[in-house]
């Protein structure tokens, strides 16, 4: 059984009209039912507990009707550590954002008193309050669904989450408690069609939405910066590493613009993750950079850049996000530096951070501190600029007039290796991508690339994002 993402649903879809929140207690299916509503592998699965420890949202449409779902992390009331107690806490802010509210029980485990506590505290919300009894596989196993009805909640429905058993009965009785209110519609984006630029001019294509991925190694600061930057608690933080394992993400409007920001796990070099849950963070957080549209690549300014760095930029690079560099914490290496080192200058910071990351010479370099606030505003200003030079689009009779003025001698290429380019135009954005139309079908030597984009650059700018370019024969119709 699937259910349509808003992702992928067409322009004129239903408006949203209300909020669904699966709660629990950790290991009871609730991600695997979140998955189940929104048709896809939104959340990370496991078998060990506690592996969603943020909200994550999506949405569903049901019956001609779309609302919005958010799964929370297992909740154990009054556990006195660090990390349960941040689970708890974003789960409350998911209680208090909800119209209807499901709580999933383990209906192979017996009633457990975290069971009841979890009912008495959700009964007190005064919200509709739903039973999904998981794990109920076959009809056999329905009939033990009913000992749960000791929590004292009326609505109880024998589910299986991984099959798919029972969810239509509990979607529908979702919708018929929702409160019924007025859905506001809204505003569709213009489509690809009419949003493309001529051909011809120098444009930058618009898009309502920039998805913004905050990467880098554990415990840099990406989720204190998620929060700095949205101006909410929407993430965990402390000062355990790996806390961050689903992908969390903000939507937030400023000064007319979209930004979808993406905490991603801390990804780590293949064999340094131990558990599932974390291997599955790192495969996840590679998959969301690689559905962004800018990277912001954080790097701990007390420790500084590290070959972890490299190979993340790497990753951001490779598969064409645009990068912006975040020099994180940079408080603690200035006035606040209690080392007895004199405070880091930026120019030199700069400098050794280019040395290491050669291959990210367009990326702005940015020092912030997303603790105190310091220079976040410049992140904004950045973010706005990197995305319309990712969508920046050249016209043919404007780049040929360019590459006429281009001295390719001067580009250091072996003679058998050298081409004559007999014209080039802008194929593709988001990247930029360039085609090059030569006289004969060779590989272009890459000192021969690497000149070419020096002088795009120099020319048009494309500041933070890579250009890709490739070469075709004139007689090559592929």
């Amino acid at each position: 059984m699937q259910f349509e993402s808003s992702r992928t649903a067409e322009q004129g879809e239903p408006p949203t009209v209300g909020t669904l929140a699966i709660v629990g207690r950790p290991n009871v299916g609730k991600s695997t039912l979140f998955n189940r509503l929104v048709g896809s592998r939104r959340a990370i699965v496991g078998d060990e507990p506690g592996i969603t420890r943020d909200r994550i949202y999506g949405d569903v449409e049901w019956i001609g009707k779309k609302f919005r779902v958010v799964d929370t992390g297992g909740i154990v009331p009054d556990d006195p550590r660090l990390i349960p107690a941040e689970i708890f806490r974003q789960a409350r802010v998911a209680l208090e954002e909800a119209d209807v509210i499901v709580l999933v029980v383990d209906g192979r485990t017996e009633l457990a008193s975290p069971d009841i506590d979890l009912a008495r505290l959700l009964l007190r919300t005064g919200k509709p309050l739903l039973l999904a009894v998981n794990k109920a596989d076959t009809p056999q196993l329905e009939p033990y669904a009913q000992e749960f009805r000791r929590l004292g909640i009326k609505e109880l429905f024998p589910i299986s989450a991984e099959n798919g058993n029972g969810i239509a009965e509990l979607l529908e009785h979702v919708l018929s408690v929702m409160p019924d209110r007025e859905a506001t519609i809204e505003e569709a984006p213009p489509s690809r069609e009419e949003s493309a630029p001529e051909i011809g001019e120098e444009e930058a294509e618009v898009q309502r939405e920039t998805r913004v991925a905050i990467i880098g190694r554990p415990n840099v600061g990406k989720s204190t910066l998620l929060n700095a930057l949205t101006g909410s608690a929407r993430a965990i933080v402390s000062p355990i590493a790996g806390t961050t394992r689903d992908a969390v993400d903000e939507l937030i409007e400023r000064d007319g613009r979209e930004y979808r920001f993406i905490d991603t796990a801390g990804i780590r070099r293949k064999g340094k993750t131990e558990l599932t849950a974390e291997k599955l963070s790192v495969v996840m957080a590679r998959k969301h950079l690689e559905g962004a549209d800018v990277a912001l690549m954080l790097i701990d300014a007390v420790e500084g850049v590290t070959a972890s760095d490299a190979t993340i930029a790497g990753y951001a690079h490779e598969s064409g996000r645009s990068v912006i560099i975040v020099i994180n914490k940079w408080d603690l290496v200035t006035d606040k530096r209690t080392d007895g080192k004199p405070p880091a200058e930026r120019s030199v910071y700069e400098e050794q951070v280019r040395r290491h990351l050669k291959f990210l010479s367009y990326a702005p370099v940015l020092f912030v501190s997303a603790t105190t606030g310091r220079n976040l505003a410049k992140v904004f200003s950045t973010l706005e600029l990197v995305a319309r030079e990712r969508r920046k689009r050249i016209g043919t009779g404007q780049m040929n007039r360019f590459l006429a003025k281009v001295d390719f001698e001067r580009a250091s290429v072996p003679v058998a290796k050298r081409v004559k380019i007999l014209y080039m135009t802008q194929a593709g954005v988001s990247p930029p991508t360039f085609i090059l139309f030569t006289d004969r079908a060779v590989k272009l030597h890459f000192s021969y690339q690497r000149f070419l984009e020096n002088q795009i650059r120099a020319a048009f700018g494309f500041v933070g994002t890579p250009i890709w370019i490739k070469n075709r024969a004139r007689n090559d119709n592929k």
